[in-house]
């Protein structure tokens, strides 16, 4: 079966190659018994997975079951997975089968298998290696044929360093990795994915889909995305019930977006009003802002040095102190915070001794939270006091100033 249909049986959606690499290793591995590991974060899809590999293979009639290993208490999953005898433990009035007695023949899912107790974990390490496993409370060896496809979010080696985890049962499991990307490493899918969730929601409750206008999607794009596919979704459901407009501009979207998801870097601002969307992260941010900043500053070292050198410059130019002061009054700072350009970052203040020859460099702070605080001042006392104002020129909401009020400790 080609990649297509199986998105189209599965209903997956997007064309990223890491998608298209993870569909077709699970196409290619369904067709044999060998055991998979799914990794990848929370929300992606892991379990969407196991069911195209169990789908697409030889067992695809026989039973299939999905079970979460951090959502059983460890002193039970003993019981669930391998069953128990009666009387094996307090509260066990009959015998029961467990998962892999089951499901024989057929496919079991293990998400969250970094959750399994190490007892757990090297009862199921038997259980791969030759097919058998004990009830709890008993002594006779039963036999089981089952196919396991094992899921985490978490780095099941780093568990290994830290005792967590079996190394062998780690190596046994990921006979196939399988590593599922995460939305924000496929943006591209993103715009499809929100189109998709909202036309859903807009046939099932026959109302309007919504649509993005240009600065939304990009915003859409950018956003990190931490809950993946299942907070996509959630978000496209919510703008979809409560908006009032069917078109969604960017301010729009952020009412839905959570605030402590959003990025605390500066926001670039372009004469057209839309957000810098010429930067795709944070890192290219930093990179302009501090290249910038060196620059200034070596031009205002050739100036003091010229100044030095040829002091009938001052002569010449009556303004030429003034114009320096200029560039270091506190104003300058502006620029590098929320809703402003940063096209001129401020230079380092230069402090010189009576030796005009000797100066020392004093870097001004570059620290965001500071210049964050000091602009969200300087906004409420230019609009005396009012928050919808100031939060408007700031290129923030109002509910976000409120927070960052409490959260700096600013009396207005």
């Amino acid at each position: 079966m080609d990649l297509q249909s199986i998105k189209n049986r599965f209903s997956i959606i997007g064309s990223s190659p890491a998608l298209n690499y993870a569909l077709q290793v699970a196409a290619q591995v369904a067709n044999t018994d060998l055991t998979v590991l799914i990794a990848g974060e929370s929300g992606v899809g892991k379990e969407a997975f196991s069911h195209i590999i169990h789908s697409l293979s030889a067992r695809k009639h026989n039973p299939f079951i999905a079970v979460n290993c951090g959502a059983i208490p460890e002193g039970t999953i003993d019981s669930e997975l391998f069953g128990h005898e009666k009387g094996s433990f307090t509260g066990a009035a009959d015998s029961r089968k467990g998962y892999f007695e089951t499901v024989n023949s057929g496919t079991i899912f293990l998400d969250e298998i970094g959750e399994l107790p190490l007892g757990t974990q090297a009862r199921l390490l038997r259980v791969l290696e030759s097919g058998e496993f004990i009830r709890v409370g008993s002594s006779k060896v039963q036999k089981t044929d089952v196919r396991v496809i094992a899921a985490t979010n978490k780095d099941l080696l780093l568990l290994v360093d830290h005792n967590k985890f079996r190394e062998d049962l780690y190596y046994r499991l990921s006979t196939v990795p399988i590593r599922v990307p995460a939305l924000k490493d496929r943006k591209e899918d993103i715009p499809l994915l929100f189109r998709k969730f909202a036309v859903d929601f807009a046939e099932r409750y026959k109302t309007p889909p919504v649509q993005l206008e240009e600065d939304a999607r990009n915003l859409l794009i950018n956003y990190p995305w931490p809950g993946n596919v299942r907070e996509l979704k959630n978000i496209a459901e919510q703008i979809s019930v409560l908006s009032t407009e069917r078109s969604i501009s960017a301010r729009d979207l952020m009412k839905f977006l959570p605030q402590n998801n959003m990025n605390r870097l500066p926001v670039l601002a372009h004469s057209n009003g839309q957000p810098g969307a010429e930067f795709s992260n944070e890192r290219e941010i930093l990179y302009k802002l501090f290249f910038e900043m060196k620059r200034d500053v070596t031009e205002l070292k050739k100036l003091f040095f010229e100044v030095t050198q040829n002091p009938a410059l001052l002569a010449q130019n009556p303004g030429f102190l003034n114009e320096l002061k200029e560039s270091h009054k506190p104003e300058a700072a502006q620029p590098l915070l929320v809703g402003h350009n940063i096209q001129n970052p401020p230079p380092a203040l230069l402090h010189h001794h009576d030796d005009i020859h000797e100066h020392e460099e004093v870097e001004e702070s570059l620290n965001i939270v500071d210049k964050e605080k000091e602009l969200i001042i300087k906004a409420l006392k230019k609009h005396k006091g009012k928050r919808k104002d100031a939060s408007l020129d700031l290129g923030i909401s109002e509910r976000t100033l409120y927070r960052k009020l409490k959260e700096y400790n600013i009396d207005e």
